[in-house]
């Protein structure tokens, strides 16, 4: 995949590419485990700001950001198979705190799956409490002060 390609931007909620981010969240995210975000009412993501990682006019990537009191959450972080080992999560977050930034958010929070907690400490997360279950698999609450 040539990563010279790839770029970063908002998806409008709804519309086509929103359409392609719940198809790609649904299939890493909640397939696995034995779950269908298609089954979920969506309807409060009207609210969040929709990052999208797009190789021509293909979605490899997306995450949320759901706006708190001074803070966002970063939460449905999916990266599509053919798309792993080009930073294409990287990326993504690089952009996400960029417009965290501009819409004047100062730290950002999330809920990391266990086995991505060492890819936002490379990030410069921070880990907060303990380890809890969520959606039936171990996480950890980070943060990041922007």
């Amino acid at each position: 995949m040539n990563t010279e390609k790839l770029v970063a931007k908002i998806i409008a909620c709804p519309g086509p590419d929103y359409d392609q981010e719940v198809k790609l969240r649904n299939e890493i995210l909640r397939k696995p485990l034995g779950m269908d975000l298609l089954t979920e009412d969506l309807s409060k993501e009207v609210n969040d700001i929709h990052i999208g990682l797009f190789h021509n006019t293909e979605l490899i990537g997306t995450l949320i950001l759901t706006p708190g009191q001074g803070y966002v959450k970063m939460r449905q972080v999916a990266v599509a198979e053919t798309a792993r080992g080009i930073n294409a999560g990287t990326r993504m977050v690089k952009f996400s705190e960029e417009v965290a930034r501009e819409r004047g958010y100062s730290r950002i929070e999330l809920n990391a799956r266990q086995e991505a907690v060492n890819f936002y400490l490379k990030n410069e997360y921070t880990i907060v409490g303990d380890q809890f279950t969520e959606v039936g698999i171990p996480h950890f609450k980070m943060i990041k002060e922007l």
